[in-house]
Order: C-alpha cells, then sequence, then structure tokens
C-alpha cells in the first residue's frame, strides 16, 4: 500500500472508530442505527445513485431503524481499505469491483477472465441466479458478505499518445489496472506492461505520464475526465466485471433477521434501478467523449479474443475457479 493510501485507512479507520464510540456501536438515537456505506466513484455516477436509491429504501421499509449514510468518491479511503475496514466492522457496506475482491475470496477471479460472457443476457442470467447467490456467499470466511451485483458495463482501452486497434499496439505501453493479479496477467497476454494504481491518483498519473493508459467503462472514463489525457479509446471490451455491493458479516450478523431481509430486498431492487441508469450513462458517455474530440475506435475484438484465449483456457484448468469458470460458459444462452 503507498504511504497516501496508509494515511488515508488510518484516517478512516480512525474516524471510524471515534464515531463508533460516540455513537454507542453505530447507534444514532432518533436516527436509528447508522450504517456507514463508501465506495470510489463520482457522486454523479449511476452505481452511487443506486445506493443511494437502496439508502433510501433501507430507511423507508425499517421506519428509521437503520440509517444508511453514503460517502463516495474515495472519503473513507480505497476500494481495497474499504473492504479491510469492513472486516473489522469499522466501516458496514461498501461497493467495490469484483476484482478487488479477489484476494479476499478466490472464486471472484472468475469474473476477471477476458472475453467470458457471450454477451448482457447471459451475465444477467449467471448472476441473478443460483451461480451469483453462490459467489456472493463466498467472502464469508474474511467476513464479508456479498448483497447484488451491479452493472460496470465493459472495459475497454484508453490511451493518451496512440490509438490501440490490434494487441500488438499495446507493446510497450503501461495500462494502469485495478489491483489483481487476474487484470494484470490479462494486460500481459495482450502485451503491455501492468500498472496498478488506485482509482483516485489515476488522474494525475495519467496527467504526469506514469502510465500510458488505462483500461474501464464508458461512463467512468467520461465521469473521470480521463479523456482530457487520453484522447483515444478503443471498444475492445476485453472484460465485463460487474461491481459488488459488499456488507461486513460483523455488522450483518448482530441484525434482526427483518432487517436483513429489507437489506437483502433494496440492494436487489437498487440493482435494477441501476442497470437502467448504467444503460442511458454508457450511451451518454460515449456521445460526450465523442462530442470533445476522443477518437473512439472499434477494433476486430476476435483478434484480442484470441490473443488471451491461452490464458482463459489456463485459468479453466485450475481448481480454484475452472469450476466457476466451465458453470458459466455451460449457462450461456444458445446462439
Amino acid at each position: 500500500m503507498p504511504p497516501q493510501g496508509q494515511a488515508r485507512w488510518r484516517a478512516a479507520l480512525a474516524a471510524s472508530a471515534l464515531a463508533l464510540a460516540a455513537g454507542g456501536g453505530c447507534r444514532g438515537g432518533a436516527t436509528g442505527e447508522v450504517l456507514r456505506l463508501a465506495h470510489g466513484l463520482d457522486a454523479t455516477h449511476p452505481v452511487h445513485r443506486a445506493l443511494e436509491r437502496f439508502a433510501g429504501l433501507v430507511a423507508e421499509r425499517t421506519q428509521g431503524r437503520l440509517d444508511v449514510r453514503v460517502y463516495p468518491s474515495e472519503q473513507l479511503g480505497s476500494e481495497r481499505e474499504c473492504l479491510e475496514l469492513l472486516q473489522l466492522g469499522s466501516l458496514a457496506l461498501t461497493k467495490v469491483s469484483a476484482s478487488v475482491l479477489e484476494s479476499f475470496a478466490p472464486a471472484f477471479r472468475a469474473l476477471s477472465a477476458p472475453y467470458l460472457w457471450s454477451g448482457r443476457e447471459h451475465q444477467r442470467r449467471v448472476l441473478d441466479g443460483d451461480l451469483g447467490a453462490r459467489l456472493l456467499a463466498e467472502p464469508a470466511a474474511a467476513r464479508l458478505r456479498g448483497l447484488c451485483f451491479y452493472d460496470a458495463g465493459s472495459r475497454s482501452f484508453y490511451t493518451r499518445e496512440r490509438p490501440i486497434r490490434v494487441p500488438g499496439d499495446l507493446a510497450g505501453l503501461k495500462i494502469r489496472t485495478q489491483e489483481s493479479a487476474s487484470a494484470m496477467e490479462m494486460v500481459r497476454a495482450l502485451g503491455g506492461s501492468p500498472t496498478p494504481i488506485a482509482w483516485g491518483e489515476l488522474y494525475s498519473a495519467l496527467d504526469q505520464g506514469i502510465v500510458d493508459g488505462a483500461e474501464n467503462n464508458p461512463p467512468s472514463f467520461h465521469l473521470s475526465r480521463h479523456y482530457e489525457i487520453a484522447r483515444y479509446y478503443s471498444l475492445d471490451e476485453h472484460t465485463s466485471v460487474p461491481d459488488v455491493l459488499v456488507v461486513s458479516t460483523l455488522v450483518w450478523d448482530r441484525l434482526r433477521p427483518e432487517d436483513r431481509a429489507v437489506l437483502a430486498e433494496a440492494a436487489r431492487e437498487s440493482a435494477a434501478y441501476q442497470r437502467v441508469l448504467w444503460e442511458r450513462a454508457t450511451a451518454e458517455a460515449l456521445e460526450a467523449i465523442a462530442a470533445a474530440g476522443v477518437e473512439i475506435v472499434e477494433p476486430d475484438q476476435a483478434a484480442f479474443a484470441a490473443k488471451v484465449e491461452p490464458l482463459l483456457a489456463r485459468y479453466a484448468a485450475e481448481p480454484a475457479i475452472g469450476p466457476w469458470i466451465r458453470a458459466i460458459r455451460a449457462a450461456a444462452p444458445p446462439r
């Protein structure tokens, strides 16, 4: 963890501990029990708006017994730092990329496999079904519990100096990735040099040339204003890694059964709401970056898929994630 990340983590932990002490274990008196929910995205992001909807549903349906307060934009730390605060019970909930959950529950590595899904219908069938429910339960040993999946679209490369039209264009480029072994392996397989950097530090890293590019979905590329520096966006759509709403089991286990049921149902409803927002935001983001002068490239995705096929085959043979990958592929709708 970089020094600035350590400082932020310590500050967040201290703030949470003080609030716990002052509030009698997060009890907020007339406003009910305060459950802090932190994430790293901008307050205009579709996921943040879905989390606000989640908080409203919880307050309404518990008659104020639970008061979910949402902290966007890494106010309480990076995604990994927030998960660590959940493990301590100092933070109640967080939204993270499934990639970041890999080091807490290895099964989530399966969701980072490149070109795993045949399309959006396939992904939603899996994540909304039994396989998705089993995945959400996987981090229990790490004192974490998934409540729902949010749509994070498809991730594509964006670069500062030259467009990515074929996999070979990534050669020699430093590409920012999440703190995910799978994401780094994918970039290496395509010929790039993976460079893990926290999301909140990426704008300056691009601006200073610490990295040559990054990869993310259209709304995140647009709302982060990374398009001001990275003027090429290549829709190779190498992965479709969902976001996950996660609750601390230290918090979950002490809630009333009826309040747990409210959280679970509110999470599912917020996920359905977020999907509608996401589709609209994706179209608007692509239109906005094009209007800002970004060159949007539509490369031959088959060339990228072929380049990473050996990596996917290796994943499918691994005991920890192979069964998940095979089950996901078997659930694809007939062509």
